[in-house]
């Protein structure tokens, strides 16, 4: 957090929330407790979603830096639209790139910068990648030996998928 600007003393109170829960469960109408989980947050913490907000905050300022230095290439929804180079939804990533090997490699560097600089990891062999219908095999298959996730065949439409989607578009 101190990265993307925070405060340290924002930075301690955030820690705080999460190094200092406890639960406390009702089992048949008896107090049992606290429970102090092993790791900070579980699923439907309510701090949850403002943690993800700064953590994907850190990773789009890394996806715009290399993106307006020309590095990566994100895609066109049509000819004459702006280059997205990704999308956040909910609590999913959308990664687009060109697909190369030099664009997945930059793609991985930004991954890597991104879990080294907030101690988050994106669970790679969780996520997926869809290619457009004009990528040779090949090319698939060196880009998600790159990244270290699996392919996904699509019909050509917009796919949901679970976890962080790196979308790689090769443009005709």
């Amino acid at each position: 957090m101190s990265k993307i600007g925070f405060h340290n003393r924002c930075i301690h109170w955030i820690s705080m929330c999460v190094e200092s829960v406890d639960y406390s469960v009702l089992v048949n109408g008896e107090q049992v407790g606290p429970i102090i989980p092993g790791c900070g947050l579980r699923k439907g913490d309510p701090l949850s979603p403002y943690l993800f907000i700064i953590y994907v905050e850190g990773l789009c300022s890394l996806i715009r830096d290399v993106d307006t230095r020309g590095v990566l290439r994100g895609t066109k929804i049509f000819r004459r639209a702006p280059y997205v180079s990704h999308h956040l939804f909910v609590d999913d990533c959308f990664l687009f790139f060109k697909a190369d090997e030099g664009q997945a490699n930059v793609m991985k560097n930004i991954l890597a910068t991104n879990e080294t600089a907030s101690g988050q990891t994106i669970s790679l062999p969780k996520s997926e990648i869809y290619c457009s219908r004009n990528v040779p095999d090949p090319l698939k298959q060196i880009i998600t030996n790159i990244l270290g996730v699996q392919v996904v065949l699509g019909t050509g439409v917009n796919l949901y998928f679970r976890h962080a989607i790196i979308n790689v578009v090769n443009e005709v």
